[in-house]
């Protein structure tokens, strides 16, 4: 039924890549890890998200859980501290899983784009803007940690 194995089996995904704040001149290197559960009794995915930006002594964590997953749509929640509780709507094909959040209570919207490779890794392309003016681009890739 679904030909990606990102956010949709559990296990860990390993990623990095480059940040760039409207805020700072140059681009910034990021990594990432991803602990993704198996869904539970609703049918629901849980996934835990690391960033760890270089220069940053903080960590940011980022909670999501995927569920109503339906004909190529599903709902997406985000929790973290900078936006609280939150919730968006995502699309799967065959190539892409992809996601958008727009918040207008708080002034945030962002999308993320994860693109399927030859060798099951995801190009990672994503946006947030928020009401202060402050945006977000990121690039990367991520890939599945093999024991």
């Amino acid at each position: 039924m679904n030909q990606h194995s990102f956010l949709f089996n559990a296990g860990i995904w390993l990623g990095q890549g480059t940040i760039q704040l409207n805020m700072v001149a140059e681009e910034l290197a990021f990594f990432t890890r991803w602990n993704i559960e198996n869904k539970d009794n609703s049918n629901k995915i849980a996934c835990e998200q690391e960033i760890q930006i270089k220069g940053f002594t903080d960590m940011m964590r980022n909670q999501f859980c995927i569920s109503n997953m339906e004909h190529g749509e599903f709902i997406i929640g985000l929790e973290n501290q900078a936006v609280g509780k939150i919730q968006g709507k995502g699309l799967i094909n065959d190539k892409i899983i992809a996601w958008e959040f727009r918040v207008n209570e708080i002034g945030f919207e962002g999308f993320e784009v994860y693109e399927k490779q030859e060798n099951r890794s995801y190009l990672l392309r994503a946006e947030y803007a928020t009401a202060d003016q402050f945006r977000t681009i990121i690039q990367g890739c991520v890939w599945q940690k093999v024991n």
